[in-house]
């Protein structure tokens, strides 16, 4: 099985999910929608994902956190390099969800449709949620 690649080198063959327009590149980009994202990262890595299977694909995917969260935690708020890590992360959950048969736009919209999906409001009112 592939292991998360070191911190601080790029994979040139599977990391880059992402286009070159990004937060401050002012460029528009046109909203995809959860469902057309993940369509899209299926058709592009799907074949590769599933040959590295579930497993595999969990340990890019938590790496991926790890340098959005070390982006959250050093970078400059709202830089295009804090928007990659955003992507990547999206992109690795995207291919997870497709790996179980999982549509993304579909659970999001069943759990968090209707407000909080414990106290059922908008915005949440849950006392847990004050912290």
């Amino acid at each position: 099985m592939k292991t998360p690649r070191d911190p601080g080198t790029r994979r040139s063959d599977e990391n880059d999910r992402t286009n070159s327009a990004g937060a401050g590149s002012g460029e528009q980009v046109a909203d995809w929608g959860v469902r057309a994202f993940q369509e899209r990262i299926e058709e592009v890595y799907g074949a590769r994902d599933r040959a590295r299977g579930v497993a595999g694909t969990f340990l890019w995917f938590t790496e991926e956190v790890g340098e959005l969260a070390r982006s959250l935690n050093s970078g400059t708020p709202g830089s295009l390099e804090e928007s990659r890590e955003f992507a990547d992360v999206l992109a690795w959950l995207s291919t997870l969800a497709s790996m179980r048969g999982i549509d993304l736009a579909t659970a999001a919209r069943e759990k968090y449709g209707s407000g909080c999906p414990r106290c059922e409001s908008t915005p949440c009112d849950c006392s847990h949620r004050h912290e």
